[in-house]
């Protein structure tokens, strides 16, 4: 959640960041209308309890013919500050949903506007061109005994595929490949759980508009991971790090309903209810948080380009944004079948708005305070096996192997169709 101390201050940047994302500005006044009321709800508690206490103290020292009196006012301001005090309760709960209803405040720069409205920063490799017709992934997959749809349905419904052969050995692969990668990078790795708390997901932003895409399993009250951000950001909730930076690389299944979503996108493996991925958490001081950043999106491209895949990196415009980031980068691969680029990878700086939601504090010259939290995707695999598939594809079916990727698939240089 945002910092109050921002809103009191400078409520005209949380509105014009309201206004860049396409949300209701209106709902900035909302949050500060629950602020001040809240404030004085305690200041009439506080005011309410010292009474008591002055007139309990009275009782004491009253004499015989005072003391019915000062017993009657004492067990009114008794029933005052009950009641008070449960105003209190009703105002701190009315602040918290209206500080939840608030994303995070995007930083200077990001572009406004919507999903098309992002800024192109780099293109790194050329557009592959071919001569001869184009298969998609999933006919080269197919192909390769790689990719089986068919039986993916059979057994799970729409959306669903087994990776077998190839395929199973390319996600390994590419997993080992960023996991080595991550802990080269000083990552600690961690294989996450797929299953979280409520306030695992409410804290770290998930709960908010893309709600329907999260599926919960309601006897248990537990919620599927979309990513290992989730379970990484909540690892140390609660918690006072005294050292800071602390980096970890999360692989873990990952689930999404993807409500909604339609086009070509569903053929294949691009979009589909689990996946796996490899994901970057950061948890530094918010005062390196932009560096850190940074840092992620030149893993991220450096991943990108051991597998020898031409992409560009994009500024992700404000209405864009997920709940929690205050700035976003994605790199988008060349889709050869569909002639246009793919998101593969992205990194949001979340700045301290994770850590106040669930409770991650440091410990520096002026007390405890928030500490930034940052996430990258290192390698979703599914659509990693995709872009790969296409770019590298050759005319008789094969796909040629890219360097990086030999040593871990027994040193094959091409993948040759059954």
């Amino acid at each position: 959640m945002i910092d109050l101390k921002l809103l009191r201050e400078d409520p005209d940047r949380v509105r014009a960041s309201q206004t860049a994302r396409g949300d209701d500005p209106a709902l900035v006044d909302a949050l500060l209308a629950a602020d001040e009321a809240r404030r004085a709800a305690v200041t009439r508690a506080d005011k309410l309890r010292a009474e008591q206490k002055a007139v309990s103290q009275a009782v004491r020292s009253a004499s015989p013919e005072e003391r019915p009196a000062v017993l009657e006012k004492a067990k009114a301001l008794s029933a005052a500050v009950k009641a008070a005090e449960a105003e209190q309760a009703e105002a701190e709960a009315a602040l918290r949903a209206a500080h939840l209803a608030i994303p995070n405040v995007v930083l200077d720069g990001v572009p406004p506007g919507g999903e098309s409205d992002f800024v192109v920063l780099e293109q790194v490799g050329d557009v592959p061109s071919y001569d001869f017709a184009v298969r998609d992934h999933l006919d080269i997959g197919t192909g390769l005994g790689a990719i089986d749809v068919e039986r993916g349905a059979k057994v799970s419904g729409s959306r669903f595929a087994f990776l077998t052969g190839w395929g199973a050995l390319l996600e390994l692969a590419l997993v080992n490949l960023a996991i080595a990668q991550a802990v080269e990078n000083g990552f600690t790795p961690v294989i996450a759980p797929a299953l979280v708390r409520p306030e695992a997901m409410e804290g770290t932003g998930f709960l908010g508009a893309h709600a329907e895409e999260v599926y919960r399993l309601e006897r248990d009250d537990l919620y599927l991971v979309g990513t290992s951000e989730v379970p990484l950001a909540a690892f140390h909730s609660g918690e006072v790090l005294e050292e800071l930076p602390l980096r970890y690389a999360g692989f873990s299944s990952c689930f999404r309903r993807e409500a909604g979503s339609h086009g070509k996108d569903t053929r294949g493996i691009i979009r589909v209810h689990q996946f796996d991925k490899v994901e970057m958490f950061a948890y530094v001081d918010p005062a390196d948080a932009e560096k850190e950043h940074a840092r992620l999106l030149a893993m991220e491209k450096v991943f990108l380009s051991l597998l020898e895949l031409p992409f560009r990196v994009i500024d992700v415009a404000a209405g864009d944004l997920g709940t929690s980031a205050a700035r976003k980068y994605d790199c988008e691969a060349w889709l050869p079948s569909q002639e246009r680029w793919l998101e593969l990878t992205s990194t949001s700086n979340c700045t301290d708005f994770q850590a106040r939601r669930l409770g991650i504090r440091s410990r520096g010259a002026n007390g405890l305070s928030p500490v930034a939290t940052l996430n990258g995707t290192l390698c979703a695999v599914g659509r990693t096996i995709a872009v790969l598939l296409e770019v590298h594809q050759r005319a008789d079916g094969s796909v040629r192997v890219p360097m990086a990727l030999r040593p871990y698939l027994a040193g094959r240089e091409v993948l040759l169709p059954q």
